[in-house]
């Protein structure tokens, strides 16, 4: 089957969209949520967090998967991209379900080791106990979102997640304010979208994709170890991201004992998500390009695009992150009356303008670099500096200097930095085109 290649726009633009409503749904979550109380946006924040520890070996195969997927599309083998995402349905449905049990009979347990404040333990257990449990769908999604995606259909994928959006909308307002169910009706309606979600995606993949059909195949220890090669390191790289996360929340829970400095990070991340998915959107899109590039030897094509995927990435973060700098007295007195509660947010949002500027590069020469298939080197970045300026800052900034929130934030800040300086000079080393896996 023939397969049209789209632009970065055409590819962009749904994705981002698609990330933005999946962002403004926890958003939304947040804003109904604050009307319960501040704790339980906190404990919803924490536990979220906590997920997502859990499922980074998901992201073993879905990222090695895309890079296989679209190297082989572009190469014009599209019937050994549907050989890639059938192993990968198979390895992350067993790995989902798994991890659903351990969330669903530990959560307790869990969020007592990683030292959460009291006053949110336990509508955290409540959400972790619900949401981790059906973890599995977030397994699943992914596999078949990616593979509409790879194809060039990133608008059908957005219709899925519009859907779910809506009905995640609908039932929390159900939930929360006629049956009063509070973290366990957002729990409850987030898990119901989700399952509406994947049914969506996988029928469009099935109906609209005929690789199938194509008669290519090749031994399936082969794809495997391709999607290894490229998914374990990604995933590695994740968990790296997700454990010094922990660390990071559990510093910031240690700061006061009514849970506002880990709350003022729930609101803040809220806020700043709608930066974020541009450039999470133009990495992404730029990453399936890349993969159809190298697929079909075009490395020239493929730098230039990266360059400029960057470029709109650094110019939108800073409009985005500026204005959320400047409108945030605004923007978080809808969430929360608190004044001091503000202020702090206000603070965070002033610095995540540089987090943002550091991330947006990481992000998209990242990908890049992992779907050309050199996925070692972000892990090394990584490895170093998530924990030497992110996790360590927070610690010295955050509890030593008593900075609290804002030293934290900081911290966070250089990591992000540090790590796209890497990226950038990887890239223009031009190591990358070696890596090919087809």
């Amino acid at each position: 089957m023939a397969v049209e290649r789209k632009t970065l726009t055409q590819l962009s633009i749904p994705i981002c969209l698609e990330t933005l409503l999946y962002m403004l749904s926890g958003m939304v979550d947040t804003l109904m949520l604050s009307s319960v109380s501040d704790q339980a946006v906190g404990a919803v924040g924490t536990a979220n967090t906590y997920i997502g520890v859990f499922i980074i070996m998901f992201g073993v195969i879905s990222s090695g998967m895309i890079a296989v997927m679209s190297q082989n599309i572009g190469a014009g083998r599209p019937g050994i991209a549907y050989q890639a995402r059938q192993l990968g349905l198979i390895f992350n449905a067993v790995i989902g379900i798994l991890m659903s049990i351990v969330l669903a009979a530990f959560s307790g347990n869990i969020l007592r080791i990683v030292s959460i404040a009291p006053a949110l333990l336990e509508p955290a257990e409540t959400y972790l106990k619900i949401v981790g449990g059906a973890c599995f769908l977030n397994a699943l999604i992914p596999i078949f979102a990616s593979y509409l995606r790879v194809f060039g259909y990133t608008k059908h994928s957005l219709i899925g997640t519009i859907v779910g959006n809506v009905l995640n909308l609908i039932l929390n307002s159900v939930f929360l304010f006629i049956f009063n169910w509070g973290v366990m009706g957002v729990a409850v309606a987030t898990v119901i979208s989700r399952v509406v979600n994947l049914i969506i995606v996988a029928i469009m993949g099935a109906v609209l994709i005929k690789a199938k059909q194509n008669p290519q195949r090749i031994a399936p220890r082969r794809i495997l170890a391709q999607i290894v090669k490229i998914g374990f390191p990604s995933a590695f790289e994740t968990a790296l991201y997700n454990v010094a996360l922990t660390f990071i929340v559990r510093f910031m829970n240690q700061m006061d004992a009514n849970g506002m400095n880990v709350t003022a990070r729930s609101y803040t991340l809220q806020i700043s998500n709608f930066s974020y998915c541009v450039g999470a959107a133009l990495a992404q899109a730029n990453a399936i390009m890349t993969g159809w590039r190298i697929g079909a030897k075009e490395f020239e094509d493929c730098d230039r695009g990266t360059r400029k995927a960057v470029f709109y990435g650094l110019v939108t973060a800073a409009c985005f992150s500026i204005t959320f700098a400047l409108s945030g007295h605004f923007i978080v007195h809808l969430f929360t009356n608190d004044t001091q509660m503000i202020n702090l947010v206000v603070k965070l949002l002033i610095v995540d303008i540089f987090l943002e500027f550091g991330r947006v590069t990481n992000l998209v020469y990242g990908q890049a670099l992992k779907t050309s298939g050199d996925a070692l080197f972000p892990v090394i970045m990584g490895a170093i500096f998530m924990y030497l300026f992110a996790v360590g800052g927070t610690y010295f900034l955050g509890i030593h200097m008593g900075l609290l929130a804002v030293g934290s934030y900081i911290a966070m800040a250089a990591d992000e930095c540090a790590r796209a300086v890497g990226m950038v000079l990887r890239w223009k080393s031009g190591k990358w085109k070696s890596k090919s896996l087809v």
